[in-house]
C-alpha cells in the first residue's frame, strides 16, 4: 500500500449515524458482530468476493486501488462511523477496491446476505440503506479520481479554465 497521505473530502456525508435513523441502526445492529484488525491487516482485495461489510468503530482503514506496475494507491481513508465496502450490494458482489487497516481497527461486521434479506423485507430500511451506500459509492469514486489525478497526472495537466 502507498504511504502517501490519501486525499479526503472535507465534509463526508457518509457516516452511518448521519444517514440512518436510530431505529434503523438498532435493527441492523442485531446482525453485526465485532471484528478487530491489526495495523497492516488486509480486509479484502480488489476482485475478491464481497460477502460482508464493516462499519468502523475506531481506527482508520485505507481504501486502495491496484495500479499496474506500481504499489496500490490509497484513494481514501475511512474512520469511525464510516462504511468499509459497498460492493456487497451490487451483483456480481466483487470488490472494486482493496482495504487495509492503517491503524488497529475495531469494526462492526455485517453479513451481506442477512442485510440484503432485511432490506428486501423492509422497503423503508432497504431504501435508506441503498441511498446510504449510493452516497458512499459516489463519494469514493470522486475521492479515487482526485487522488489518482494527484498521483499520476502530469503537472499542470488539469483544466484550470
Amino acid at each position: 500500500m502507498s504511504t502517501a497521505s490519501p486525499h479526503r473530502l472535507t465534509s463526508s456525508p457518509t457516516r452511518f449515524d448521519r444517514v440512518m435513523t436510530a431505529e434503523q441502526r438498532a435493527r441492523l445492529a442485531h446482525l453485526a458482530h465485532e471484528v478487530n484488525f491489526a495495523a497492516g491487516a488486509r480486509l479484502f482485495d480488489e476482485g475478491g468476493h464481497a460477502d460482508r461489510f464493516w462499519i468502523v468503530r475506531s481506527g482508520t482503514v485505507g481504501m486502495d486501488v491496484h495500479v499496474p506496475g506500481r504499489q496500490a494507491a490509497v484513494v481514501e481513508t475511512v474512520g469511525p462511523g464510516e462504511l468499509v465496502g459497498w460492493s456487497w450490494l451490487f451483483h456480481p458482489y466483487t470488490w472494486h477496491f482493496g482495504a487495509e487497516a492503517m491503524t488497529p481497527v475495531r469494526t462492526d461486521e455485517f453479513d451481506a446476505d442477512g442485510v440484503r434479506l432485511m432490506m428486501d423485507a423492509d422497503p423503508v430500511l432497504g431504501s435508506a440503506m441503498g441511498h446510504w451506500v449510493g452516497q458512499v459509492l459516489a463519494h469514493r469514486l470522486v475521492s479515487a479520481r482526485i487522488r489518482l489525478l494527484d498521483l499520476y497526472a502530469p503537472h499542470g495537466s488539469g483544466s484550470g479554465s
